[in-house]
């Protein structure tokens, strides 16, 4: 019988693997864990059939030199970086090591299968969506004609949000001239918008505005400013449903031009990036100021207008009332006999010994019937 220490066994592994293994292979694999350390990137690599049980796991190297190619490649070509979750077409060589064992020196990638996945998973949730009657809930809101109160979603440090702020701020220092009912009321919900952990905390900020849902107009998903262009969490299920079910209005700017994402497609209204949100809401307040300003200039207008058909309809009432005078009538000659304060007008209304009052234009004259 023929027996090996463990590292005379390892070494005859290690040569075996170099003659049988001698090239590279292309391998289709889950990433299902990425660290980077010292600049090398270490994967666990796996395999999961329909079921979701794991078919296989190995680990993958990728050196310092190749690792920084490789990601920025793959990053530009597919706008999302390497990350856990994602489907990889990875190019290989097997790799032994007496005391870490067996593991898959990376060395290429094919950005375009990732590509190819992204989009089915992509188009899956919208068909998900669709069967479930809510990817376009939002359109059956009614956006405020006047919107005041924003809830905004962001990471406070965003050059986006500080976009979209600071034209909030140039608005309403017009609007304090104008009219203080037309200027923008903001609150942040910070939430971390990229990497593994953005939806978990974009979906928290949500929750935190429902729970005061009264207190606000929409609610305003903004991104922008930021080096990567990781949109992965705006393609989720989970994000998408929430958002296309919530309550009150969603406006998203999240600062993308490659595709429009999930969340976009969910939302009220989609629109490029923060300051195009701002310049939104602006542009309504601006509009509704202008036809409010209008409406008040027709009233006035009106009311002048009404005022002075008023003003010529007493004149008139005063000419008439002028004509009746009966101090013209005296004037003119005619005068007015009156017994016990009434107007004389037959002789059988007096009978002797009554006192009649004749009226004239510059006195009267006190007679007695006889």
């Amino acid at each position: 019988m023929i027996s090996y220490s463990l590292s005379q066994f390892s070494e005859l592994i290690g040569e075996t693997l170099s003659v049988e293994f001698s090239d590279t292979y292309w391998v289709r694999a889950e990433i299902a864990s990425l660290s980077c350390k010292g600049g090398h990137g270490y994967f666990d690599l796996v395999e999961k059939g329909s079921d979701g049980i794991l078919a296989a796991k190995q680990r993958g190297t990728c050196w310092a030199n190749t690792y920084s190619m490789l990601s920025a490649y793959f990053e530009q070509e597919t706008g999302t970086c390497l990350r856990v979750g994602i489907q990889v077409l990875l190019e290989v060589e097997v790799s032994w090591h007496d005391v870490y064992g067996l593991s898959l020196n990376i060395v290429g990638i094919d950005p375009q299968y990732t590509v190819g996945d992204l989009a089915k998973q992509k188009q899956d949730t919208i068909k998900q969506l669709t069967s479930e009657g809510i990817l376009d809930m939002q359109q059956s809101l009614t956006l405020p004609t006047i919107v005041r109160r924003i809830a905004v979603i962001s990471s406070d440090s965003a050059a986006g949000y500080e976009d979209f702020v600071n034209q909030c701020i140039v608005h309403n220092s017009q609007c304090i001239v104008n009219s203080a009912l037309c200027t923008l009321h903001s609150e942040l919900f910070k939430a971390i918008m990229q990497g593994d952990y953005a939806e978990a905390s974009i979906l928290k900020a949500l929750e935190a505005i429902a729970a005061r849902e009264e207190e606000f107009d929409v609610v305003v998903i903004i991104r922008g400013g930021g080096a990567s262009t990781d949109m992965s969490c705006f393609d989720s299920y989970l994000l998408a449903a929430t958002c296309a079910q919530f309550p009150l209005p969603i406006i998203t700017g999240i600062g993308h031009t490659r595709d429009v994402c999930v969340l976009d497609l969910v939302a009220h209204r989609a629109l490029k990036t923060p300051t195009a949100v701002a310049a939104f809401f602006v542009e309504r307040l601006t509009s509704e100021l202008n036809r409010l300003e209008e409406l008040k200039r027709r009233l006035q207008l009106t009311a002048e207008r009404q005022i002075m058909i008023r003003k010529h309809v007493l004149e008139l009432y005063a000419q008439r009332i002028a004509a009746c005078n009966p101090e013209r009538i005296y004037r003119m000659g005619y005068s007015l006999a009156t017994v016990n304060g009434q107007p004389l007008t037959s002789i059988r209304q007096v009978t002797k010994g009554q006192t009649i009052v004749t009226h004239l234009s510059d006195g009267e004259v006190v007679s007695v019937y006889q």
